[in-house]
C-alpha cells in the first residue's frame, strides 16, 4: 500500500508563511498557500535581519542574495535624543559575523519578502482567496474563502498575522491592549537628503518618552529607513496603510538632534500605526491547526524580532514536522508549541521594557539562537 502524501495549507503568503513553506519543501513536504491579496506586491519599508534571523535565510538557501543587495552596518548606535552622546556602540560587520557566522543585515522589508517569494513555487500560492471559515472534522480542516472556493487539507499552518482569524477561530476575540503609542514610519530616497552626512548608519536615537530608529538599507546607503515610537493616545489604528502627518512628525522631534531633524525633514510622506500589546496566548494549536509568527506571538517592535521570530517558527514547525509529524499532527504542532512558546515569551517581554541594546548589551540569547539545530522537546 502507498502512504498517502500529507496535505498541508499555510494561510498567509507573508514572511512567516513563505518561510515555512521554503522550509517544509527543503523536507520534502509539500504546501498550498492561500493568501487574500490579489497578486505579490513588494510593500513595507526597513526590516533588521538580525544573525539569528539571517541562519534561517541562508538553511532556505537565500542569504548570499540579500547579502549582495542588503546594507551590513559595522556597528549599531544608542544615542541621547539631544545631545548625540553614545549610550552604547556596538561593533556589528566583521565583529558580527565572526561570533555568530553569518552577517547582521538590514534591508527593505519588500526585498526579503520578494527573496522569499522566490524559494517557493509560485503555482502553489492561491492569491485572492481571504478565509472566511474553517472548519475541523476527524478527516482535517476544510477552508472557506470569500470568493465562494473551498480547500481542504490534512492541516492547517496559520501565519496569518496580527489580525488572525484563525486565532479568533481558535480562541474568541483577542485581548489587545492599546499602548498609548504610535509608530511612525517610511523610507525614501538618500538623495533627498541634499548632500547632508549622517553620523551613524545606523542608530537608534532615545528620548525621554519617544524614540526614533534610522538606517539605510541598501548596499548603495541609497535609501535611507526610519521608525519611530512616541506617545499619540487618540489614534488606535493598527494598520501600515495608515497616512501620518510629517509636519506633526517633525514637530514632536523637534527638540532632537540635528541628524534626526535631517532626515524628518527630507521624508516626504509617512504613514503610522497604532502600537498594541497582547500576553502570551494559553495555547498555539487545536487539533490539526496551528499558528505561527504574528498570529500566536505578536510583539511590539522594539527589538526588531517580530519577524525574526516567525522565522525561526518556520524552521522549528518545520522540523517537528519532518521528524514524524506528519502522522500525527496535533502532537507535532503541540511539540513546536513546546519548543518556541518560552523563547517568544521571553523576547516579547524583553521588547514590552523597551530597554534592549540602549546600553551595554550582550545580545547573544537573542542572536546566537540557531533553529536549525536547538533541541526540540
Amino acid at each position: 500500500m502507498t502512504q498517502k502524501t500529507p496535505s498541508i495549507a499555510i494561510l498567509g503568503a507573508g514572511i512567516g508563511g513563505l518561510a515555512v513553506s521554503a522550509c517544509l519543501r527543503k523536507a520534502g513536504i509539500e504546501t498550498t498557500i492561500y493568501e487574500q491579496a490579489p497578486a505579490f506586491a513588494r510593500i513595507g519599508a526597513g526590516i533588521q535581519m538580525s544573525p539569528n534571523a539571517m541562519r534561517v535565510l541562508y538553511g532556505i538557501g537565500i542569504g548570499d542574495k540579500l547579502r549582495a543587495t542588503a546594507f551590513e552596518p559595522p556597528h549599531w548606535r544608542n544615542r541621547d535624543h539631544d545631545t548625540g552622546n553614545l549610550t552604547n556602540d556596538h561593533p556589528l560587520g566583521p565583529d558580527a559575523f565572526d561570533r555568530y557566522g553569518v552577517p547582521y543585515l538590514l534591508m527593505h522589508r519588500g526585498d526579503l519578502h520578494a527573496a522569499l517569494h522566490g524559494a517557493v513555487p509560485d503555482d502553489t500560492i492561491r492569491y485572492d482567496h481571504k478565509v472566511a471559515g474553517i472548519d475541523q472534522s476527524d478527516s482535517g480542516v476544510t477552508l472557506t474563502f470569500e470568493n465562494g472556493e473551498k480547500a481542504t487539507a490534512d492541516a492547517l499552518i496559520a501565519s496569518d498575522g496580527v489580525h488572525s482569524i484563525v486565532r479568533e477561530s481558535l480562541l474568541g476575540a483577542e485581548d489587545a491592549r492599546f499602548t498609548g503609542r504610535l509608530a511612525y514610519r517610511t523610507a525614501f530616497p538618500a538623495s533627498l537628503m541634499n548632500g547632508y552626512k549622517l553620523m551613524d548608519d545606523s542608530a537608534k536615537w532615545w528620548g525621554p518618552d519617544r524614540h526614533i530608529v534610522i538606517y539605510y538599507v541598501t548596499a548603495a546607503r541609497d535609501e535611507i529607513y526610519f521608525t519611530t515610537s512616541q506617545p499619540e493616545p487618540d489614534f488606535q489604528v493598527e494598520s501600515w496603510s495608515a497616512t501620518g502627518d510629517v509636519n506633526e512628525l517633525r514637530a514632536a522631534y523637534a527638540d532632537f538632534h540635528s541628524d534626526v531633524r535631517a532626515v524628518l525633514d527630507a521624508c516626504p510622506s509617512v504613514h503610522k500605526w497604532a502600537i498594541f500589546e497582547r500576553d502570551p496566548l494559553p495555547t498555539w494549536n487545536s487539533g490539526n491547526v496551528t499558528l505561527m509568527g504574528d498570529a500566536c506571538h505578536p510583539m511590539t517592535p522594539y527589538m526588531a524580532q517580530g519577524a525574526a521570530n516567525a522565522l525561526e517558527d518556520s524552521v522549528v514547525l518545520s522540523r517537528c514536522l519532518a521528524d514524524g509529524g506528519t502522522d500525527d499532527f496535533p502532537a507535532a504542532f503541540k511539540r513546536f508549541e513546546a519548543a518556541r512558546k518560552p523563547r517568544t515569551s521571553k523576547v516579547q517581554a524583553t521588547s514590552h521594557r523597551n530597554e534592549f541594546m540602549r546600553e551595554k548589551t550582550d545580545p547573544d540569547w537573542v542572536y546566537g539562537y540557531d533553529a536549525w539545530t536547538v533541541e526540540l522537546p
